[in-house]
């Protein structure tokens, strides 16, 4: 598009700015265009960048962090810059060590969350009171059952339109 208004512009000389209205593309985006013209297409891809870790470094991270265990990613990050290990931000040192599986020993206590409850081994060693609602012809009604966690039996259920008791 660039080449095409540089060229119409010399032929014509109409002002660039002219050429891009009638092409119905905005100054912002032609200009936006115009200063990446002969680069590489890197504006919407990741680019490797001057400030990010190197291999060197991450090493240099895991094994610090290998040497003083129990310590955090953020304390680890300030002590390896006072003693010149390395450099890095404590989201960067934490990303490293999160790479590396080393961000373990901080969790030593696994969390239960999402592994539901120990199952019953026999029945009726365990029942569960369930409440839903049922919407019949508009009107709702509460579904009261009690099952067996054994064996999920519904042990028992009324529908009721209050929950008086």
């Amino acid at each position: 598009m660039i080449d095409y208004v540089g060229y119409w512009t010399d032929r014509t000389e109409l002002p660039a700015g002219q050429l891009v209205i009638w092409l119905g593309i905005g100054r912002s985006k032609y200009h936006a265009w115009k200063c990446r013209y002969g680069k590489v297409n890197e504006h919407n891809a990741q680019v490797p960048r001057d400030h990010w870790l190197e291999d060197v470094e991450k090493r240099a991270i895991e094994a610090y962090a290998r040497e003083h265990p129990g310590e955090g990613y953020r304390r680890l990050t300030y002590m390896m810059m006072d003693n010149d290990v390395a450099a890095a931000s404590p989201a960067s040192v934490y990303r490293v060590l999160a790479g590396a599986g080393l961000t373990d020993s901080w969790n030593r206590k696994p969390s239960k969350k999402g592994t539901g409850f120990d199952q019953p081994i026999g029945a009726h060693e365990h029942w569960h009171v369930d409440v839903s609602y049922i919407n019949v012809c508009g009107t709702f009604y509460y579904l009261c059952s009690v099952l067996d966690g054994f064996s999920r039996y519904i042990v028992h259920w009324e529908i009721r339109e209050a929950m008086k008791e």
